[in-house]
């Protein structure tokens, strides 16, 4: 069987190098008003930073987790540009020495916001220098071995962190703790998305109606990374195909032509409950079996595949193995195995 590239996805929540267009991403929004979504995350960063600003204090610390491509970095500038000072943006795998970290820290200027992506990644030695520079406001060096031993310690100016992730259980709770503002993005609905699309599409001069945008909106997974993805795709259908103008007939044509159903599923997301349901009788099947069926790799299919697919309840992890549901082989149109019985609920439930 062909091997599945999942880097090339098109439905893929990962960042690639077409998404930041640049340094500057002009389809990322600069305050909490140009904002699309996430009411209840936006109402209560709103009040946290407004209160900072009447006190004269810095903004406590903001843990913001929830799976890829929500905006979790965007809101990361929001907060710097809201509170009027600079940001600086790094990643927890990017500091691989408490030496690194100190570096980062002592480069700030007072009330800076430091955004660290992907934070439940960093070094547990690092972990341990983060802490009192997030209370304390300091950190303490050690130089030399042995007798020539000395700790230095020193003050730092006072900063906000912003830590960003999407796996919030593999934070250590001492770091989690330490973190006054916790907020959780969720998946967008269609109709955020198609205001997101919209709002993509004027900035760069794309002529767009209201079903076009809804119809790249329902296929974008819940997620804005995705949906402006999309967007560029059938812009280049629309002006070959079409007068540049995206319509709902357009939208639709492009999308079936990339092979993206109504649900968001590429051709992997198919093949994958298609060999379950055909090979294996709908299921358990071991992820290493499953792996080796499809060509992919297992840590692929745990991080990559099954999270949309149960999010949607077309697939479930059992202590047996993985099984799809009754409502994935209604979607791929396929009789169900015998196994596989009617009555599992999905998200889309209440929307048919």
């Amino acid at each position: 069987m062909e091997e599945m590239d999942f880097e090339d996805r098109i439905v893929s929540s990962s960042e690639i190098a077409e998404d930041t267009l640049g340094n500057d991403n002009p389809l990322r929004p600069k305050t909490l008003d140009e904002y699309i979504g996430q009411e209840k995350v936006k109402e209560n960063l709103k009040v946290f930073i407004e209160a900072a600003k009447k006190r004269g204090e810095i903004l406590d610390h903001v843990l913001l987790y929830g799976p890829p491509g929500l905006g979790k970095t965007t809101l990361s500038q929001i907060i710097a540009n809201e509170l009027n000072v600079n940001i600086r943006i790094t990643s927890g795998p990017a500091i691989e020495k408490p030496g690194d970290l100190a570096a980062l820290l002592t480069n700030l200027s007072s009330g800076d916001v430091l955004f660290i992506d992907e934070i439940h990644r960093i070094s547990r030695a690092v972990e341990e220098v983060l802490y009192p520079s997030m209370e304390d406001f300091a950190i303490d060096i050690i130089t030399g071995k042995g007798q020539m031993a000395a700790s230095y310690h020193l003050p730092l100016p006072k900063f906000t962190l912003v830590g960003a992730t999407t796996r919030a259980g593999q934070l250590t709770a001492p770091l989690r703790d330490r973190f006054g503002v916790v907020l959780r993005l969720e998946l967008y609905t269609p109709e955020e998305l198609a205001e997101i699309v919209r709002r993509s599409a004027g900035i760069l001069n794309i002529p767009i109606d209201m079903d076009g945008s809804l119809e790249i909106a329902s296929r974008s997974r819940g997620t804005p990374r995705i949906a402006n993805r999309l967007l560029k795709r059938v812009r280049d259908f629309a002006e070959v195909m079409g007068n540049g103008s995206i319509t709902c007939d357009i939208a639709r044509i492009a999308l079936d032509k990339l092979e993206i159903d109504e649900l968001g599923l590429d051709a992997n997301d198919r093949r994958m409950l298609e060999a379950i349901i055909r090979f294996y009788n709908g299921g358990p099947v071991g992820i290493e079996t499953l792996a080796a069926a499809i060509g992919e790799e297992a840590v692929t299919i745990e991080d990559v595949y099954e999270p949309y697919l149960m999010q949607i309840g077309f697939l479930s992890r059992t202590p047996r193995g993985r099984c799809v549901t009754f409502a994935a082989c209604q979607h791929l149109d396929i009789a169900p195995p015998n196994g596989v019985m009617p009555g599992s609920p999905t998200l889309f439930d209440g929307e048919k």
